[in-house]
């Protein structure tokens, strides 16, 4: 692609998984590194979590208006680090879920976030019915409280639903039902996708991203293990290793392709460039800076490639 990569979307960093010790929302290094990304002129967005200490918040707001970037808000550590399910098919388990992904909303829109990313929980066969319903009720109320955040977007990002996190949603088809009957209530309502599960969901690019192509507001790139392997394979699972990982299976020709497809769906578009984030995460002793440049180094190839 000859024309500029910064035309068609807003090349971001997820910050909580580059930087892995701030999953937490608690870690001390939160503001250097947010500053560190924010000094990088590579990056126009950047994709934070929960901070829960106000003046480390207030600092990190500063630090992103300063520096022009667009922020995303990803809920995913709020779920994930406490066990909580927004799809709990027990009642008192998913409002308490809701509860906080409601006060990631009121965070978000404190550190001038335009959107808000979450995840599905997991679920067993008999009782997923049960779990979509929960699902699209809690979607739906999320909806309706972020609208009020300026119309603040909600995005539900597509998981693995049967290697590592088991997500509910899930396979594509079941992504674009889901979807769609939220959309009915929800504009502000959209789905998340992301290059480094779709090995984990088995799926191609255009299997995973055709069927969705309507409701696509945000994508992210990344790598994954392949499941195929044996589970103590390093970095088994949903671990976005780097690019060029012992095992991986993306690599500059799997994000051309997913590019190609956000292209030709027009997800990536002039008119209203989306954001797209790195995320990836150092394994073991790998240095965070050197995993970011690596992530650089690819897309720069692969959009060469286009």
């Amino acid at each position: 692609m000859d024309a500029s990569m910064y035309r068609y979307f807003k090349p971001g960093l997820i910050h909580f998984m580059a930087y892995p010790k701030c999953m937490g929302g608690t870690d001390e290094s939160i503001v250097e590194t947010v500053r560190a990304i924010a000094r990088d002129d590579y990056f126009t967005a950047i994709e934070l979590s929960w901070i829960k200490d106000d003046a480390a918040r207030a600092q990190v707001k500063k630090i992103v208006t300063d520096a022009g970037l667009t922020v995303r808000y990803g809920a995913q550590p709020r779920l994930l680090t406490t066990g909580l399910n927004i799809n709990d098919v027990d009642e008192a388990g998913r409002l308490k879920a809701l509860k906080t992904l409601k006060e990631g909303i009121d965070e978000a829109y404190e550190l001038g976030a335009k959107g808000f990313a979450f995840l599905s929980g997991k679920y067993t066969e008999e009782n997923k019915d049960a779990a979509y319903d929960a699902l699209v009720r809690s979607t739906r109320e999320l909806c309706a409280y972020a609208a009020q955040k300026d119309g603040m977007r909600v995005a539900l990002e597509v998981f693995d639903y049967d290697v590592d996190k088991c997500s509910l949603i899930g396979p594509a088809d079941l992504a674009a039902k889901f979807a769609a009957e939220v959309r009915e209530t929800c504009p502000n309502f959209g789905l998340m996708v992301d290059l480094s599960h779709l090995p984990l969901l088995h799926e191609s690019a255009r299997e995973s991203l055709l069927p969705v192509k309507d409701y696509i507001i945000h994508a992210h790139l990344g790598n994954a293990v392949d499941p195929k392997l044996d589970r103590a394979a390093p970095g088994y699972g949903d671990q976005h290793p780097r690019f060029g990982f012992p095992g991986g299976c993306n690599g500059v020709p799997e994000m051309v392709e997913f590019l190609r497809v956000l292209l030709e769906i027009g997800f990536l578009n002039t008119e209203n460039p989306p954001v797209v984030s790195f995320e990836v995460k150092p394994f073991g002793d790998e240095e965070p800076e050197l995993v970011i440049a690596n992530a650089k180094r690819t897309l720069n190839e692969a959009w060469a490639a286009l």
